[in-house]
């Protein structure tokens, strides 16, 4: 079944989910009718490749051109060619970014998938839904509504007052032009007309004190607002920011944000004009106690206070600091390396003057000593803000060509050298600009998360262990010292990040058995207790007991692998995965001669075997587990294949096929007939040759722990050759016999 049509029968809650994926960068249209050719696609690698990217790009309109003419209903077919053209005018200069956006629709897309089959969510899911919930936005929308409401209507106060002043002015103005002709007949008249200026002299003065009491209480509204809500919600998205840059669930909520950020502060920017406006009629008519001057200074400061205080909040980073070559990767920067970010101011003003410069700086105000090394931006490091017509006109900076060069050394010393590991170095990317709107000058800046810089990359599994662990556990902006006494993460906690990574880079993230699994890896006997602690360092860096390397490197290399390799069957749920040699043998040693299974291996980087149950004829039971496959392996033969194909030798007997049954009973090809690829080489005249894994038997093996010998397929010396500058390890060296 397709994975848009198991997204279809999600349930209403879930569906939601998939609700905000969609919108007019990349329409739910375009999904349901191009379905099958989209996840045919691999826009994972097009979205760090601009020529497929382009490619991808220009088959996609095409496609969407073949169902348009085939749509029967006239207002379908009109919105697909509106589409269609809205497509071309973002995309065509930069169909990367399309790439980008069709690439993270599916990943989320796999892992709402993969939530609906967890059987409870993690508590820092649950701790986001909270944050977003509906009935929240509604009272956020409501509030504002009213705020809106309320300014409009002082508009309309101050329009009367004016209207009122202006009829006082005349008659008072007409008063006294008669004073000057004044007989004894029209003093009566006059008195009369006197009293009537001082009654409206009253009137208006009612009436400024009403329409100041009114701006005094939408102002002590929107500060509340701001202080509680609005504030917060800002930080939510932070905090919702930081989780899904390490797996989490879609970011999703700036352009709601956006929408509060603008309208408060259209509101503050209103009442700041109605003031002059008041401050304008002053000159004209004023009197003994008027209110307006009286608080006019006070009035200002206030509004001129939240309006600061709002513009300089909406200053922020959208999409933080990432490497193309590694868009699920963030916050991880590699010298000489080109990566991008993208800043967002979330007010939009008509009035703002869009020449709005933004400069990028590399680790400033950073203490000295904190890091042992320094870097500097090579490139261009300022751009100016631009209107984006798909975000309803706001105004962002996407910087994609910034990079990184080390400084270089006196001496060729880089001073003191930390207590801290490269990938434990946090940095930050700053970014300045400077704000004037009517009259006000706003000096805003904003940061990156911490960021982890790499001069190799082999030291990307660490630098993202550490993105992993900062993220997971704090939610300040800067705390560039966290590494230096790593708080402790809990393993509820730590086990949801872990899914989640299988989640976005395997396509389906982990079950409950699955993550006990490797709790007992990594915590023993305590992983019944969900609150155990987890350090840092057992996390990352100290070695498995008796193995050469750390839990999460094991565990990151069976990411790649399954990514690289084994996604099909992983994605299938034949991989058992996690499950040890002891709890192996304990499931296999009652299951027919020939049950399976498959698992990580324990004691090697990056490897998947399997393992089978043999009886003897007295009743004995043997199991037999192959040399680990690695990705050198699994370059020359799908996995799948080999598990087809697989044979043994014993004392020279025809090659037998072990492998009968999936554990617990699925027969082998029902189980993998769909995932069998390879298909013998057909390069005449030569006769057509296929690889077949093959392992030998030794007589001596007895039955608790056989001796064993990796998979050698045979060849021709011509063959040997190939496959020998084809692949990059030494065939010679996968004889030797392997033990666990």
């Amino acid at each position: 079944m397709s994975q848009w049509k198991q997204i279809q029968q999600l349930e209403i809650r879930l569906l939601e989910h998939v609700d905000y994926l969609y919108d007019d960068n990349f329409p739910m249209d375009i999904r349901q009718g191009l379905s099958s050719w989209i996840e045919s696609q691999d826009w994972e690698i097009a979205a760090s490749d601009e020529s497929m990217a382009a490619v991808l790009f220009r088959d996609l309109l095409s496609q969407l051109d073949k169902v348009r003419l085939q749509e029967q209903n006239f207002l379908q077919r009109h919105n697909m060619k509106i589409i269609q053209q809205q497509l071309q005018v973002k995309y065509t200069t930069n169909p990367i970014a399309m790439a980008r956006v069709i690439s993270t629709c599916l990943r989320e897309e796999r892992r709402i998938l993969s939530s609906a089959c967890m059987q409870e969510q993690g508590p820092l899911e649950k701790s986001l839904q909270n944050s977003v919930a509906l009935e929240k936005q509604k009272n956020m929308d409501n509030r504002v509504g009213i705020i809106r409401a309320n300014v409009q209507l002082m508009d309309q106060a101050v329009k009367y007052i004016e209207d009122m002043q202006d009829d006082f002015d005349f008659r008072y103005k007409t008063l006294q032009s008669r004073e000057s002709t004044d007989t004894r007949q029209n003093s009566e008249m006059m008195k009369q007309e006197v009293t009537r200026l001082q009654e409206m002299l009253n009137r208006l003065d009612y009436k400024r004190k009403e329409i100041l009491s009114k701006m005094d209480d939408v102002i002590k509204e929107i500060d509340d607002l701001m202080t509680s809500q609005l504030n917060p919600e800002l930080q939510d998205w932070k905090r919702r920011q930081q989780i899904a840059a390490i797996g989490g669930p879609l970011l999703t909520g700036l352009e709601q944000l956006q929408s509060w950020f603008t309208l408060i502060a259209q509101s503050l920017f209103q009442i700041k004009r109605q003031l002059d406006k008041l401050v304008e009629l002053v000159v004209k008519v004023t009197y003994e106690s008027d209110p307006i001057p009286l608080q006019k200074h006070q009035m200002e400061e206030r509004i001129k206070y939240l309006i600061y205080h709002l513009i300089k909040s909406s200053f922020v980073v959208e999409k933080q600091p990432c490497m193309p070559t590694h868009p699920q990767k963030p916050l991880i920067i590699k010298t000489g390396v080109q990566f991008t970010t993208k800043v967002r101011l979330l007010v939009k003003l008509p009035e703002v003057d869009y020449q709005l410069k933004v400069k990028t700086t590399f680790d400033k105000d950073l203490p000295s000593g904190r890091v042992s090394r320094q870097f500097f931006i090579l490139t261009n490091n300022t751009k100016v803000m631009d209107i984006e017509d798909y975000s309803n006109g706001c105004l962002s900076v996407d910087f994609r060509h910034l990079q990184l060069k080390e400084k270089k050394y006196i001496n060729g010393t880089k001073g003191s050298e930390g207590l801290l590991s490269v990938t434990e170095e946090l940095h930050s990317l700053s970014f300045e600009a400077c704000f004037t709107v009517q009259g006000l000058t706003i000096d805003l800046e904003t940061c990156s998360l911490p960021l982890v810089v790499i001069s190799n990359v082999s030291q990307l599994p660490g630098g993202w262990a550490s993105v992993m662990w900062y993220n997971l556990l704090t939610d300040e902006p800067r705390n560039m010292a966290f590494f230096g006494n790593p708080p402790r993460a809990t393993w509820s906690q730590l086990s949801e990040v872990l899914s989640w990574q299988f989640s976005t880079f395997a396509g389906k993230g982990l079950n409950k058995e699955q993550l006990n699994m490797l709790g007992e890896k990594l915590l023993g006997q305590h992983v019944s207790c969900s609150d155990y602690q987890v350090s840092w360092s057992k996390f990352s860096k100290e070695n498995i007991p008796g193995k050469p390397f750390s839990f999460w490197m094991w565990l990151d290399s069976i990411l790649e692998l399954i990514k690289k390799h084994l996604l099909p069957v992983w994605n299938e749920n034949y991989i058992m995965g996690f499950v040890s040699k002891e709890m192996e043998r304990t499931l296999l040693k009652d299951r027919e001669p020939g049950t399976f299974l498959l698992r990580f291996s324990e004691s090697h980087l990056g490897g998947i075997t399997f393992t089978w149950v043999e009886h003897n004829a007295n009743g004995g039971v043997k199991f037999n587990s192959v040399e680990p496959y690695t990705k050198n392996r699994l370059s020359a033969l799908p996995f799948a294949d080999i598990i087809r194909d697989y044979k043994v030798i014993s004392d020279g007997v025809v090659p037998e096929t072990p492998l009968k049954f999936l554990y617990p009973d699925i027969p082998k090809d029902e189980a993998f007939g769909r995932l069998y690829n390879s298909q013998p080489s057909k390069v005449h005249p030569y006769i057509p040759s296929t690889l077949i894994p093959i392992s030998e038997l030794r007589t001596h093996a007895i039955s608790t722990a056989p001796s064993r010998q990796s998979p050698e397929p045979p060849m021709t010396p011509g063959e040997f050759d190939m496959l020998s500058e084809q692949l990059c390890f030494d065939i010679d060296s996968m004889s030797s016999s392997y033990s666990e």
